[in-house]
């Protein structure tokens, strides 16, 4: 009787190939990702390739927000409202990724927990109320001016200084100033995102040689005949008397008289302080915007052209406000042609519509925006207002809240699980319990590089609950290897050569690995969509673990199978290997060893004789 044929394999040498490619890449991304520097700290090779820890295991910064009602206001701080905003700041620190971060509610106030040392970005993030409005500009002048004008009009900038202007190409239009002097860089430019182009972005002027501001006129009656209210002598004044030079007062002074009243005229700065603006009422609000995202910057044919800018989609009551309000703003003069964007009452930008209204619901910011920035501002608009305004209190490190003997405890239950499970794998499975040991070892280092490669691209820290999940992952790894040997030994019981075994096994275990895996994940992504802080930590390292034993079974742990098989150790039954007859239960039955010699030619077969 001829030998059953096996399935056609696969190379085992260039799966196992893959697999080795693919963790050397993990670690060199590594490299890559980490910074050279976190804070004032100088990372070494070994911060580098180090996992970062969660707040219950290295400590972090520690800020509690107190809730007030805003002085024009009436009514009570709600627990419904303190609710809503410990979603939203929840909703803000995960997008700068998985941080584990701890948002909690204590005394009316709120508590916000980041791990690692101080992140400025996620501090300030979270301490905006992202109160967005945009406002026509009904003029404009340098943010610092060089002496009292009088309180008409206000004289033009001082030569020898940079002076921002609308921005745009017009002969009055003089160049906008340079990036900021805090390291935050100035957008200039509102457009259509499908007509993107780097020519939005004026250039700073050449160093000497700066263009002095055009004078802005002041009426007394609005600049921008289709806008509402106007500039009274009271306005003027203020705006005559307004120093940039000290944002912390103009923020303090717009939280205490509540100037950003959306109703009203608005007097205010550019975040940076290089300008200041006489801005009318508020035309669209942040609730008219569905989304916004940060984005590299692209040409209208779709080529990124450097530089990042954030998009924003409005929705369809907020598009047509838009599209009504850019129509009329573009057909004037600059400065009237300006738009100022608004947040928490400064100016982040005050672009110029050179390119024409924009009438399909999607604009862009673009400008001097490095990443960061960009991602920033989308994240704090993406995830809209806050219900209440905060004062920031003290800002203070927290050590971590769990000590050594913790960690310590649950990293020797986990080397007592994979012990254990050595141990099984060996006494049961003989040499193919190799092939565990093996195969758990891989698993560990594509994990160890994974946690370390996440931690560093987006922001994910180990806690004790993600070690718990790595823990948990063990058993789901070693489920697989045990469905394949058994498959594979209950061929070699049927009579097959190993080599033959191998193949056939491997068709039928697979779908009850993949089956099972799946049902792995699933659970994962659920548990991770419907919980928070170290609960979502444990589903997510649940998750992450199952698709590295998916990737370990399929291209280390077979291929090492079907390379093992063709040696005369396994492939001829050796009572060590774990598939000889005696261990099987088929005693009698030998397991057919690899052919190491070429079959010959059949001969011609002759006449029968008789």
């Amino acid at each position: 009787m001829a030998a059953p044929k096996a399935p056609q394999a696969n190379r085992p040498g260039r799966s196992i190939a893959v697999l080795a490619v693919l963790t050397a890449l993990v670690f060199g991304l590594i490299w890559l990702a980490a910074p050279d520097r976190l804070g004032e700290k100088t990372l070494s090779l070994g911060d580098k390739y180090s996992p970062r820890l969660g707040l219950d295991l290295e400590g972090g910064t520690s800020i509690i927000l107190t809730p007030r009602v805003a002085p024009e206001e009436t009514g009570q701080i709600t627990g419904q409202a303190l609710d809503r905003a410990v979603e939203i700041i929840r909703s803000r620190v995960d997008g700068f990724g998985v941080a584990e971060a701890e948002v909690t509610t204590a005394n009316d106030n709120i508590v916000i927990s980041v791990p690692g040392t101080r992140d400025n970005d996620i501090l300030a993030s979270v301490q905006q109320t992202a109160e967005l409005r945009f406002r026509p500009v009904l003029a404009a002048s340098a943010g610092v001016p060089a002496a009292p004008p009088p309180t008409g009009t206000p004289s033009p900038a001082p030569s020898g200084s940079a002076s921002p202007s609308p921005s745009g190409s017009g002969p009055e239009a003089s160049p906008a100033p340079s990036p900021s002097t805090d390291g935050r860089a100035v957008p200039r430019a509102l457009q259509a995102a499908s007509t993107a182009s780097p020519s939005a972005t004026p250039s700073p002027p050449a160093s000497g040689s700066p263009s002095p501001s055009p004078s802005v006129p002041l009426p007394t009656e609005p600049a921008d005949p289709g806008a509402p209210g106007g500039i009274t002598p009271e306005i003027q004044q203020q705006f005559a008397e307004l120093d940039c030079g000290d944002l912390a007062k103009v923020r303090s002074d717009l939280r205490t008289s509540a100037g950003d009243d959306p109703d009203k005229t608005l007097v205010t700065c550019l975040d940076d302080g290089s300008e200041k603006y006489i801005l009318g009422p508020a035309e669209v609000l942040g609730t008219d915007i569905d989304g916004a995202n940060a984005q590299l910057n692209q040409s209208s044919t779709g080529v990124a052209t450097g530089g990042w800018a954030v998009t924003l989609d409005f929705s369809g009551a907020g598009s047509r406000k838009f599209s009504q309000t850019t129509t009329r703003l573009a057909a004037l003069q600059p400065p009237l042609n300006r738009f100022g964007i608004v947040l928490d009452g400064l100016v982040v930008s005050a672009p110029g519509l050179n390119d024409g209204p924009i009438t399909g619901g999607e604009a862009q910011i673009t400008g001097d925006f490095s990443q960061s920035d960009a991602s920033d501002l989308a994240n704090v608009l993406k995830y809209g207002a806050l219900p209440l305004t905060f004062d920031a209190g003290e800002v203070q490190e927290v050590s971590a809240t769990l000590g050594g003997d913790q960690l310590t405890a649950g990293l020797i239950a986990g080397g007592i699980g994979l012990v254990l499970v050595v141990v099984y794998s060996l006494l049961y499975y003989r040499g193919l319990g190799m092939v565990t040991v093996a195969s758990l070892g891989v698993a560990a280092l594509l994990t160890y590089g994974a946690v370390v490669l996440l931690g560093w691209q987006i922001g994910f820290r180990l806690s004790l609950a993600g070690i718990a999940g790595l823990i948990v992952a063990i058993g789901i790894i070693a489920d697989s290897f045990i469905v394949f040997f058994e498959r594979l030994r209950d061929e070699v019981r049927d009579g097959k050569p190993l080599r033959v075994a191998v193949e056939t096994g491997w068709v039928r275990a697979r779908r009850t690995i993949l089956a099972a895996d799946f049902v792995s994940l699933l659970a994962a992504v659920v548990l991770y969509l419907l919980s928070v802080g170290g609960v979502r930590g444990f589903a997510f390292t649940l998750g992450l673990t199952t698709l590295i034993d998916i990737a370990v079974v399929f291209l280390f742990t077979k291929p090492l199978v079907g390379l093992l098989a063709k040696t005369k150790f396994f492939g001829g039954g050796h009572r060590l290997s774990g598939l000889d007859p005696a261990h099987l239960g088929v005693e009698g039955r030998p397991v057919a060893a690899p052919s190491t010699r070429r079959r010959p030619a059949a001969a011609t077969r002759g006449p029968k004789e008789a």
